[in-house]
């Protein structure tokens, strides 16, 4: 009985030596039980000591799996977005630049393939997935054509309480209209840099994957720099509410599907009275043609053409299972015309 209890003892005592003090009482309650059936080796002690020393094992899993989401609720979330795509070594070096720092830090892949220098195109991703994270989230979105030149560097953060380190080029437009920033920074402090000189062509790695871990790292973001007071917008051109319709864009396409992505919005595009299941009169460029507006994809037949409103609440046009920009040969950004309804 007293090698049994020792042996037991000595693995559940291995399993939790990095657990709180708290976690170690049952361990020496165990001992202390193993003593004192030493001393008075009865049945009925000898069974409490093995019975105490089995619900020391069955705790221990448990503590050690509430240790790790613990730990996994506080670990800091940096959400990476680049237009590197995934061909060669950049974006791993970004995140091992970040992991070098914050060592802790949950990277979580957006995309890196935006359309190649698309700021409109980033600054999209941005703000359709920005909801979805909790406030403290650190964006990390380096969509840059003006690397190397006088363009910022800048923190941003958001009256929703996430961070944003990006070029000050226009990424942050879309965040700005709908949650407001806070302030901004501009990133001139070298201690929030990578160590070494800067490259031109690359602050991805060089500043702003190593200032987005120095926040994962809980480090004060007004030490980056100075404030900023105002950040650069896109210029956007909204759509125009007319008698006979709507003036819009088409100002992207739905990844590999080739749907077309407008900037007419569900609430406008009701304001046109078409109801489920009516033809929608369009003009693309010099493309005419007419499709039914319905839920959802599968409601027209394989290869006919759709008006619905997408999951970012947007009215897009597409082909059930093919692609409506390969089909009619459009490419973002085109004039768009949707007409009323007769």
């Amino acid at each position: 009985m007293h090698r049994f209890i020792e042996a037991i003892s000595w693995r559940a005592g291995d399993g939790l030596r990095h657990a709180p003090q708290q976690a170690r009482i049952p361990i020496v309650s165990a001992c202390t039980a193993e003593k004192f059936c030493a001393q008075r080796p009865t049945p009925a002690l000898k069974c409490w000591a093995f019975t105490l020393v089995a619900l020391t094992l069955l705790a221990t899993p448990r503590l050690d799996h509430a240790g790790d989401a613990e730990h996994a609720q506080q670990a800091p979330i940096i959400v990476f977005m680049t237009d590197y795509g995934t061909f060669d070594e950049a974006v791993a070096v970004c995140k091992g630049v970040m992991l070098s720092i914050a060592p802790d830090a949950r990277i979580v892949d957006l995309t890196h393939h935006v359309t190649p220098y698309s700021i409109a195109d980033g600054a999209r991703f941005l703000s359709h997935a920005a909801p979805y994270f909790p406030a403290g989230t650190i964006f990390v979105g380096v969509v840059d054509p003006g690397v190397g030149t006088q363009r910022r560097a800048v923190i941003a953060k958001s009256k929703r309480g996430q961070y944003f380190v990006v070029p000050d080029n226009g990424l942050l437009t879309f965040i700005e209209d709908r949650d407001g920033i806070e302030g901004a920074r501009e990133i001139t402090n070298a201690a929030w840099r990578w160590p070494g000189p800067v490259s031109a062509t690359f602050h991805g790695r060089d500043i702003f994957a190593p200032a987005g871990a120095h926040l994962a790292r809980g480090e004060d973001w007004i030490g980056a720099g100075p404030a900023v007071p105002h950040l650069v917008r896109l210029a956007l051109q909204p759509p125009v509410v007319a008698a006979d319709g709507v003036r819009g864009r088409v100002v992207a396409l739905d990844g590999p599907f080739g749907n077309l992505i407008t900037n007419v919005s569900a609430a406008l595009f009701q304001k046109l009275g078409y109801r489920l299941g009516d033809p929608v009169r369009i003009k693309i460029g010099a493309l005419e043609l007419t499709a039914p507006y319905v839920n959802t994809f599968g409601d027209v037949p394989i290869g006919q053409p759709l008006v619905f409103i997408d999951s970012s609440g947007l009215m897009s046009l597409a082909i059930n299972q093919d692609s409506f920009a390969k089909v009619h040969g459009v490419t973002p950004p085109a004039e768009l015309f949707v007409a009323r309804r007769k």
